[in-house]
């Protein structure tokens, strides 16, 4: 199939799987498949927009994910510190707005103040729009939204018959930006791991085999044809 002939979603949302694994097949630590993952990041973000891709949102770091080693949680924080900073310099440079969802409380004082200076100067760029999920869990965000959106009928901001789907997603990480059309996840696995369950409700899956680290435009395009292939139709979905 050309690229021509591909129908683009506006927004794909990725599960980078097989770090791990891609590492250990090689000989090498966890940490070593974590930074190279880290690299194919900024690659994919160029050939997503290229493609003509409008949202990009990446799985990082789950709430789960703290029960790691901590070796390997603290290599991956400080893995996130030094991306943050790449990633700044190449919103900078191509009007991309970046911004992290997830518990962010969770993280250090200097992890926080660096989303804090990389979402405030990317604010107002309207060309790619990458999101970075770091101590997010699906769960957990429609928790936290429940909290602030009962708190907020407590002091009468809304009446019980006005929430709706829409006041209930304005609460979410993700309050104003589209769903996902496409799920791509790698490395074998087939579930959504407490990634955004809300937000998935209508959104097409893609799994392949390939490990994350291996994940470049290619692979991107062929998910994009095993979407273009598929009828999207709410409450029913055929293929060709």
């Amino acid at each position: 199939m050309e690229v021509s002939e591909l129908k683009i979603p506006t927004h794909v949302s990725i599960i980078m799987d097989g770090n791990g694994r891609w590492a250990k097949k090689r000989g090498m630590p966890r940490t070593f498949g974590h930074k190279k993952g880290a690299e194919v990041v900024m690659d994919i973000c160029q050939d997503a927009d290229d493609l003509g891709i409008r949202y990009l949102t990446i799985y990082a770091f789950s709430t789960e994910n703290w029960s790691r080693p901590s070796a390997e949680v603290r290599t991956l924080m400080l893995l996130f510190g030094k991306y943050l900073k790449i990633c700044y310099n190449k919103a900078m440079e191509n009007n991309m707005r970046v911004r992290i969802i997830g518990d962010k409380s969770a993280l250090s004082p200097q992890l926080q103040e660096s989303i804090r200076v990389l979402e405030r100067d990317t604010e107002k760029f309207d060309g790619f729009h990458l999101q970075i999920a770091i101590n997010y869990g699906s769960r957990d965000e429609m928790l936290r939204a429940m909290r602030a959106m009962m708190e907020d009928y407590k002091e009468g901001k809304f009446a019980a018959d006005e929430l709706d789907e829409a006041r209930f997603s304005s609460y979410l990480d993700t309050a104003d930006i589209p769903d996902p059309d496409l799920m791509i996840r790698t490395s074998g696995e087939q579930r959504l791991s407490n990634y955004l369950m809300w937000q998935h409700a209508y959104s097409e899956f893609y799994f392949t085999d390939t490990a994350w680290p291996d994940f470049n435009k290619e692979e991107l395009v062929k998910a994009l044809e095993a979407y273009t292939r598929r009828d999207r139709r709410y409450g029913k979905i055929t293929e060709e």
